[in-house]
């Protein structure tokens, strides 16, 4: 009796193996690894920003909506449970990317306002600042990058036969990628005139 147990053991375990199983479990834990660091970035930006906000606000303080429209964008990001329950929910996901893109867009409006402000650009506070801002937008890059690799290697995984059948099986999805939100008005090639603008008639 336990020679049939240990053959049909066996047999089991094969039979996943060569359905795709455990590549399927190993490129998850992969994507929840790689998602780990994407938010672990994330976080590291919203952390510098309360310092970036105040050293602005010591030069800039007639920029008040700027200034606020940071906090404000920081504070709907730390609202965000980026769980790894996010990856299995398209919405959700959607969500927090929108948050990320809010606090980047505010972020870019922050540094155009920085422009105007000569001694700021030279506190050595701000500069250390930029500096380990611009270190973080450079890992929140990479750590994107290397999710949607991950992301992309599981999606095609799960929609390959006969791995689909033991997805569907076991209930593993497709998962969300990260996208851009404005792709519409990215892949429209800007216009670039040279000719001078006519001198207004008098």
């Amino acid at each position: 009796m336990r020679k049939i147990l240990t053959v049909l053991a066996a047999l089991a375990s094969l039979s996943l193996t060569n359905c795709g199983y455990n590549a399927i479990q190993s490129e998850d834990e992969q994507i929840k690894a790689n998602w780990s660091e994407v938010v672990n970035q994330y976080q590291r930006r919203a952390d510098l920003v309360p310092n970036l906000v105040n050293s602005v606000k010591g030069f800039a303080q007639q920029e008040k909506d700027v200034l606020l429209g940071v906090t404000n964008a920081r504070a709907k990001v730390g609202s965000i449970q980026a769980t790894p329950e996010v990856l299995n929910d398209p919405s959700a996901f959607q969500k927090f990317q929108a948050a990320q893109g809010e606090l980047s867009s505010a972020l870019s409006r922050l540094l155009v306002v920085t422009e105007n402000y000569p001694q700021l650009k030279s506190d050595a506070l701000f500069k250390d600042l930029m500096s380990q801002l611009e270190g973080t937008e450079n890992r929140i890059t990479v750590a994107r990058n290397r999710y949607i690799k991950a992301v992309q290697e599981y999606n095609v995984t799960v929609r390959s036969f006969p791995n689909n059948l033991t997805a569907m099986m076991f209930g593993y999805k497709e998962k969300p990628n990260f996208s851009v939100e404005n792709e519409k008005e990215i892949s429209t090639a800007p216009k670039v005139d040279f000719n001078p603008a006519p001198a207004p008639s008098k």
